[in-house]
């Protein structure tokens, strides 16, 4: 089975490395189609969060900025913040995140779990990490995840978190074989290459073009009226009901404050006592003996370190509390040491260790007069959740009355949105955008299926989270506008359809002649043209002066003929040179490659609908501006 497969792939450390690369053409996907359509902010720390899981902003700064060193290192040169904006990288980070996420918080949710002995096995399994003998190495195994930025407790975190992502996967998931004729197709998108000679025609080529008189631009107006029409705009009264809009924290006394607090504080309040760890692996239990012994002797755990060729960057494993260290030796050994003190030699799982722990970060609960407010609108709000659906019944009984919704908010002390007049996009006459709705789409789209008097039915928002009643108070429908209301767009757009008219049957006249036989520096001299050559131009390359389009018609033209596109404000003339596909050979390593990712694209638009139900149930919500804080975008 291909996830099987994907499966073995992925218990080694290098396979671990492609599987991230296959789940980021997944993720890419997902940084397309919308994340900017659930954009919200909500507080100040927190990137992002899905379900319960939240995304901190040192979370995603620490994702941008490694996946912004990768890319640096791809490309061999320094990637400013605007250019990584620009490619969207952002966006992917994100994208990513969430989707891991979801994953993750899907995983726990159906109690699935990897137990430390098998992870510690799938280590000590994996060639990778094996000596010329074929034993495991520890020494070789620290050196491996220092020089790939992990440290053991982050790398046995990756192995255990991509795994259990890698079983959900392929539950929903199975095998698909691509057909050879795909195949060949597909090898043919893939690598034909042509040779182009092209020459660019600007708007300048146009010519001069007079003013038009109002007749003309009448006209034009006239057999275009649609294209100038106004959408329709509606306006309407929206009555949201959920619990954080009906909690009243201020009906919480500080006695049923204290209660809840005693009962939550373990888990909710209190920060468990945390130890930064340094560690020094050993290649044997005498030499970790013999390191020790020197310190007792009055070295440095540091040029103990330097001995043994360990960066002091490389020195400190991390700050855990207890439950997080993976190692149980270490764990045990690490939290019986008072700070400062080097450990006696410990067998760690991946080899003799000393351990020394610089800082000891005591238990600390926050005080109940510190969370007292947060308490009170947690408890007011599980109590207004009880009262959702006695007050849900009241609104219906009032709407069942035909009571304005104006009024039901005031007896109700909510309170009513007004919203309008808005296209079905949300824009405004101004070409302003109005602030989500409460509901989402389907609000939106509730309100221009209904119409003015209607009694509508409430909108339940995901997972029970509330209600929304709307009513719609005003209609504009779409209208032709007049020639006097849109002149200067008509001006403009007659205009640029004058040039591109002039341009397309200029370069036709030159397509012409070139496929008659004449040379493309004739033509392009006659025309003063100045000739340009692209050579081993494949499907995918884009440039400034060869956009995506004119690529495309590039590829669709017969070798040795001739056609133009548009570029800009102006056209690209071109001829097909000669264009060249290797021969497809099944029986190689790319071929096989090749076969299996055409197989698995179907697999990853299954597990992209998943992702996309997952997070739909889950619910996701972004804070914009804390986004743009650990992005270094604008935040204005």
């Amino acid at each position: 089975m291909m996830m099987q497969r994907i499966r073995k792939a992925g218990q080694s450390f290098f396979g671990k490395l492609l599987i991230t690369i296959l789940f980021s053409i997944l993720i890419g996907a997902f940084a397309i189609w919308g994340v900017g359509d659930i954009f919200r902010g909500y507080g100040r720390n927190e990137v992002a969060k899905v379900g319960r899981t939240e995304i901190s902003i040192d979370q995603m700064r620490n994702a941008y900025q490694n996946e912004i060193q990768t890319l640096t290192r791809q490309q061999r040169r320094a990637i400013p913040p605007e250019m990584a904006r620009a490619l969207g990288l952002d966006r992917q980070v994100l994208a990513k995140l969430l989707t891991e996420a979801s994953l993750d918080q899907t995983a726990r949710n159906m109690r699935l779990a990897v137990s430390d002995e098998t992870i510690r096995n799938l280590i000590l399994e994996d060639p990778t990490f094996r000596d010329a003998s074929g034993n495991f190495s520890a020494p070789r195994f620290n050196d491996l995840l220092r020089s790939n930025g992990f440290t053991e407790q982050s790398y046995v975190r990756s192995q255990r978190e991509t795994i259990l992502r890698q079983e959900l996967a392929e539950m929903v998931v199975g095998a698909v074989a691509a057909p050879v004729a795909l195949q060949e197709l597909g090898h043919r998108l893939r690598n034909e290459r042509r040779n182009v000679t092209f020459a660019k025609v600007p708007a300048s080529a146009a010519g001069e073009i007079a003013a038009p008189s109002d007749a003309q631009l009448r006209s034009y107006f006239d057999e275009r009226k649609t294209s100038f029409r106004a959408p329709e705009y509606r306006s309407a009264n929206l009555l949201s009901l959920t619990a954080e809009t009906l909690a009243d924290p201020s009906t919480i006394n500080d006695d049923e404050a204290k209660a809840h607090y005693e009962q939550i504080k373990a888990q909710r309040f209190t920060a468990p006592e945390q130890r930064t760890i340094q560690q020094i692996s050993f290649p044997s239990l005498t030499d970790a003996q013999a390191a020790k012994a020197k310190i007792d002797g009055g070295a440095s755990f540091e040029s103990i370190a330097a001995e043994r060729n360990v960066a002091e960057k490389d020195l400190t494993l991390g700050t855990f509390t207890r439950p997080q260290v993976f190692d149980e030796a270490v764990r045990n050994a690490a939290f019986e040491l008072a700070e400062g003190a080097v450990s006696s030699p410990v067998d760690g799982s991946f080899g003799p260790v000393l351990l020394r722990v610089s800082k000891v970060e005591p238990e600390h609960v926050r005080p109940f007069e510190e969370v007292a407010a947060e308490v009170k609108s947690e408890l007011a709000t599980t109590r207004a959740s009880a009262q959702l659906r006695d007050l849900h019944d009241k609104i219906e009984d009032q709407r069942a009355a035909a009571k304005p919704l104006g009024d039901i908010a005031n007896e109700f002390k909510l309170k009513l949105r007004t919203v309008g007049p808005v296209d079905s996009g949300l824009r405004k006459p101004d070409g302003t955008q109005e602030e989500a709705l409460p509901g989402g789409d389907s609000a939106v789209q509730a309100i221009f299926r209904s119409d003015i008097g209607v009694d509508n039915e409430a909108i339940r928002l995901p997972r029970d989270a509330g209600y929304v009643w709307f009513d719609v108070t005003k209609i504009d429908p779409a209208r032709d506008q007049s020639f006097e209301e849109v002149k200067a767009q008509v001006e403009a757009q007659w205009r640029g359809d004058e040039i591109a008219n002039r341009l397309s049957a200029k370069t036709r006249e030159l397509v012409q002649k070139l496929d008659s036989g004449e040379s493309f520096d004739v033509v392009a001299a006659a025309a003063g043209l100045t000739i340009e050559q692209a050579q081993d131009l494949g499907r995918q390359d884009q440039n400034p002066e060869l956009p995506a389009n004119v690529v495309s018609l590039i590829f669709g033209t017969p070798v040795g003929k001739s056609n133009s596109a548009a570029a800009g404000d102006g056209r690209v003339l071109f001829k097909v040179d000669s264009a060249t596909v290797p021969p497809y050979v099944r029986t190689t390593q790319d071929a096989d490659n090749f076969a299996r990712l055409l197989g698995s694209s179907v697999s990853e638009d299954m597990l992209m609908e998943y992702v996309a139900k997952l997070q739909a149930d889950l619910g996701v919500s972004i804070n914009d501006a804390a986004f743009r804080n650990a992005t270094g975008g604008a935040t204005n």
